[in-house]
């Protein structure tokens, strides 16, 4: 990785797309410690602390903007949840999946649609946030004005976000959106670690040193074996491979060749954990901005999805919501599988263009080959994610190792950076196959 960003700095055009990036990351960190306006950001900041790792993922991915309340709050979560949303749409709506295979003028036709939600979303996401929390405190007036003033400043920083996003992608090297939100969980990362060490390593290493030491080499060891199993998700393929009958095309015979489908572990990626997490996250959010604390067997349900009361020894019958958790993910990571890959429609396309899978006919035999196969290794992806989604909450209610990171984040991190290394060498190469034509 880093000899790549090295070779990519040796390369004019390139480093401009580095460095323009590294800008617009500047310009998004400055702007996430500027507040909204007429908001008191102590009153914020110690409700923030009062709700025990409800916010923590959120306020991981909009790196620290949301606990400061600042003009980037909402960040680019109303554009990812847009970019969901219409891909969903895409598989339920005929004209939009007709325009996904209208090829580039269609895309940019759902990119527009995409921008559009993603204001609507930030429109109304802000306004429950500015009426909600401003009744509580929030505003230092609560009034019209204030509460319009926040709603249009919310509203502003997260279509800027959008924006820079777009341009990184344009001008930059590539995966704006994914890159801004990379740089969020990575802005928050030192202050995690650091309070892991003040509370495993440095507050102990004077009476037991010994403690200490273990307590690093095992705080490492776990974030190594994270990113090690990351990192085989991402990468892992089952390879099917498929051959394509010779047949006659004028005066010659054409065919024959071999070829595969690619099948990802980790097919969904990041959506089932991000869907599990909304879904037992979105009460506890209503009840907080509506001022509801919840008490008998309602509040032990709201206890039951708050993270932070799972693996809880002296708690245990809330690590029940740790167990609807799990399951949510493995519904999503076959759901969301089953809208983006159809192995009917991958099985007749390889009848139409004479190919096979050796060893099972073409057409229906086919396609339940396929969805066999793919069953069992959307079962070995989602295993592998609830490992990785799982792991910090029992960390965090055993131990008490509470991070605003956890497994989602990891695997966005590893995914992204994985991503854009490939981005990069692909711009070398090209760039160099430029260079050799040239001379």
């Amino acid at each position: 990785m880093f000899n790549t960003l090295k070779n990519a700095f040796k390369i004019v055009e390139i480093r401009k797309k580095l460095l323009f990036t590294l800008g617009m990351l500047v310009v998004i960190r400055i702007g996430s410690q500027l507040p909204v306006p007429g908001i008191n950001t102590a009153f914020f900041q110690q409700w923030f602390a009062s709700q025990a790792g409800d916010f923590s993922f959120f306020n991981a991915i909009t790196g620290g903007s949301f606990e400061n309340m600042s003009i980037l709050a909402l960040n680019i979560s109303p554009y990812i949840t847009s970019s969901i949303i219409m891909q969903l749409l895409t598989i339920a709506i005929p004209k939009l999946e007709e325009m996904q295979r209208d090829g580039n003028e269609g895309r940019k036709k759902i990119v527009a649609i995409t921008r559009y939600v993603t204001i609507g979303l930030s429109v109304i996401q802000s306004a429950a946030m500015a009426i909600g929390f401003g009744r509580q405190g929030l505003l230092t007036n609560f009034n019209a004005l204030s509460v319009i003033t926040a709603i249009v400043t919310l509203t502003a920083g997260s279509a800027f976000l959008m924006w820079v996003g777009e341009r990184i992608t344009e001008n930059g090297i590539g995966n704006g959106i994914s890159i801004v939100l990379v740089i969020n969980i990575i802005s928050r990362l030192p202050s995690d670690i650091g309070n892991l060490f003040q509370k495993f390593v440095i507050s102990k290493f004077d009476t037991a040193p010994a403690t200490a030491i273990l307590a690093v080499v095992i705080i490492f060891a776990i974030i190594i074996g994270m990113v090690v199993l990351v990192i085989i998700l991402n990468d892992g393929i089952r390879k099917i491979p498929v051959q394509y009958a010779k047949k006659m095309q004028g005066r010659k015979m054409v065919g024959g060749q071999t070829s595969n489908i690619p099948l990802r572990v980790n097919t969904a990626g990041v959506i089932p954990v991000i869907f599990a997490q909304s879904i037992l996250q979105f009460p506890i959010i209503i009840c907080s901005f509506v001022g509801y604390q919840g008490t008998g067997f309602w509040g032990a349900i709201l206890a039951g999805m708050n993270s932070a009361n799972w693996c809880n020894p002296s708690r245990p019958w809330y690590t029940v919501g740790m167990l609807v958790y799990i399951v949510l993910i493995v519904f999503f990571a076959y759901f969301y599988t089953s809208i983006t890959f159809n192995p009917m429609m991958v099985a007749d396309n390889m009848k139409k263009q004479g190919g096979f899978i050796p060893g099972i006919r073409p057409g229906a035999p086919t396609t339940e080959y396929l969805t066999r196969v793919l069953n069992y290794i959307v079962f070995i992806g989602a295993v592998g994610l609830t490992i990785v989604a799982v792991l910090p909450y029992i960390f965090n209610g055993v131990f008490g190792a509470s991070v605003s990171f956890g497994g989602t984040s990891l695997i966005i991190i590893v995914s992204v950076i994985l991503e854009t290394m490939k981005q990069l060498e692909s711009q070398m190469l090209v760039r160099n196959y430029k260079g050799f034509l040239n001379d």
